[in-house]
């Protein structure tokens, strides 16, 4: 990279931090700003700078927020009772987008995994627990990953709410649509199973 004067080259090990993001795509992508109107990069470099200033976490559920409540949890029309609980912020939008679920979440910030010493008053189970006691919660639908981690932290919240008035569900897993069971592993094969369903 010595071929590139020392502001191109602060600009492409910047970008190659990126998650994803490799030093050739971190150098086309410097090509590509460079090559842009002067607003263009302006208005990149204001939104990254107006991102890391107003974001924050919903005081309620912990969504990424510009303001002290998120868009879902100000949103009177979604079901209030109805609490989704996710590992992360992109998880919640995933389900989002599916546009299977009309209630509201909760985002734990993690899963439990104490390999890497992260235990349960390093994510927002408390917080999660005082939701119910104080929020007229009927059903609590616990929607981490199915790896490892994320069934531990299932059994642990569902362990820790079961003592409260509130029904604790597990969302489904198994054979994905169009998939060919040959290729499905057997723990996915074993959770389909036990998850089956009528029709």
């Amino acid at each position: 990279m010595d071929y590139y004067p020392g502001s191109i080259k602060a600009l492409i090990r910047s970008l190659a931090r990126l998650p994803g993001i490799g030093q050739k795509t971190a150098e086309r992508l410097a090509m590509h700003i460079l090559q842009q109107p002067d607003e263009d990069a302006h208005r990149l470099a204001r939104s990254i700078v107006e991102l890391k200033k107003k974001l924050r976490l919903c005081s309620r559920c912990f969504a990424f927020s510009d303001d002290v409540l998120c868009r879902i949890c100000n949103d009177p029309s979604r079901e209030s009772g109805l609490i989704c609980v996710v590992e992360q912020p992109a998880d919640m939008a995933s389900i989002e987008k599916s546009g299977a679920f009309k209630g509201c979440y909760h985002i734990l910030g993690g899963g439990l995994s104490p390999m890497d010493g992260i235990g349960p008053d390093d994510i927002k189970i408390a917080e999660l627990v005082t939701r119910v006691e104080k929020e007229d919660v009927c059903e609590i639908i616990l929607a981490t990953g199915t790896n490892v981690e994320g069934e531990s932290t299932a059994a642990y919240i569902a362990g820790i709410l079961a003592s409260l008035p509130v029904k604790v569900t597990r969302i489904a897993s198994g054979v994905p649509m169009g998939g060919d069971l040959k290729y499905v592993d057997q723990v996915t094969l074993k959770r389909a199973m036990e998850s089956r369903h009528g029709i």
